[in-house]
């Protein structure tokens, strides 16, 4: 093998050229300011994939999150419950707004928020301005389950499905289960603008709100007037021509991100250790392969991962859950029962594979092989 670097997850422009037809477009057009065409056609198309009625374009699935947690309200003191084993983007929006975060675990089924731990956080706080749950590593939370609690205690559910774009829950596309829903496309996402997210909602009243706040809340006058504070999020016309082009190979990317998932577990069927796994009636996107490792086994998720980059390839630790970190180390944890803490489980046994669609077969096998050897 050559010693080139295989990557977790990097990105991958089409072979047809779609990406640089939409760029040469803006800048043939002279559309190189924030706004235009590839912004308005980039919606349209992503909420018609998704199957939302709205869609606002924004530079980052963080900044959706943010503009999400405003319309719900949040201020000073209110509790959001948010899902514990995420990347923090998921949940720092709620400090943006001076909220604090309420964390519940996950469970084995999906790795994503335990719905059981979720009824017992509600209960505790029936008046929460809201629940956020991400899809963890591209696999869909029990999404019915949860958006019927937070109907029943009638708590506006955001759904953080920046990892998880094209995975459907019983057929249906994650994004759509929330009031609101966030996606991203940065530069490991299975699609990228380099940069980049979206805000996704049925309510055009909520989006014309998210296109206010993210174009620096302007009021309609023809002078530079503002009556609320606004933020500088929208993406601009270039980035959104990288989005449309990669939009056209997500199912290519989805089928290639599934063959690397089941490549690893039939090559690595046999040693203690499991794959990521998902709810039946779920179709991941397969965003990243994960492995947890039998709590009696000898092997460490460090020994692999140093292993692996002693050969020039990048593999990942799991997310370190919320309730872990140090900046919100006073935070509430909820599980399903005291002295139960399956989200730490899996941060200290668990580790993310390179699930890089640049990734060759052989290339592939190489890691497994690589892997073995660890054990």
């Amino acid at each position: 093998m050559s010693n080139k670097r295989i990557y977790l997850s990097s990105p991958h422009m089409s072979e047809e050229g779609y990406e640089m037809r939409y760029i040469k477009e803006a800048f043939d057009t002279n559309w190189i300011a924030p706004l235009g065409k590839n912004v308005d056609e980039f919606e349209k198309e992503m909420a018609s994939y998704i199957g939302v009625a709205h869609a606002a374009a924004l530079v980052s699935g963080t900044a959706a999150l943010h503009l999400a947690i405003k319309l719900c309200g949040v201020k000073q003191g209110d509790f959001v419950i948010c899902s514990d084993l995420t990347f923090s983007a998921t949940v720092n929006p709620v400090s943006y707004e001076n909220g604090i975060q309420v964390f519940v675990d996950c469970e084995p089924d999906t790795w994503n928020m335990d719905p059981r731990a979720l009824e017992k956080a509600l209960k505790k706080y029936p008046h929460a301005k809201a629940v956020i749950v991400a899809n963890l590593y591209g696999t869909p939370a029990k999404l019915d389950q949860i958006s019927q609690l937070c109907s029943k205690y009638n708590v506006p559910l955001i759904e953080d499905a920046a990892e998880s774009l094209g995975a459907t829950y019983k057929g249906v596309q994650t994004g759509t289960f929330g009031k609101y829903a966030a996606l991203s496309f940065n530069g490991n996402k299975i699609i990228t603008t380099s940069g980049g997210g979206m805000f996704l909602a049925n309510d055009m009243d909520a989006v014309k709100k998210v296109r206010f706040w993210a174009t620096q809340a302007r009021d309609p006058a023809p002078h530079y007037q503002h009556s609320e504070i606004g933020y500088n999020y929208r993406m601009s016309n270039v980035v959104a021509g990288i989005g449309r082009g990669q939009l056209k190979i997500l199912e290519q990317h989805i089928a290639k991100k599934q063959q690397i998932y089941q490549m690893y577990k039939e090559g690595l069927k046999g040693l203690p250790l499991h794959m990521n796994p998902y709810d039946p009636s779920s179709k991941p996107n397969f965003w990243l392969s994960c492995i947890l490792i039998d709590k009696d086994s000898p092997v460490t998720p460090t020994m692999i991962r140093e292993t692996l980059e002693k050969q020039n390839i990048e593999s990942r630790p799991i997310w370190k859950p919320m309730h872990m970190q140090p900046v919100f180390e006073k935070n509430e944890y909820i599980t399903i029962e005291n002295g139960r803490d399956f989200g730490r489980g899996i941060f200290e046994r668990g580790l993310c594979l390179p699930s890089d669609v640049n990734m060759k077969e052989e290339e592939q096998i190489h890691v497994i092989g690589i892997i073995k050897g660890c054990f």
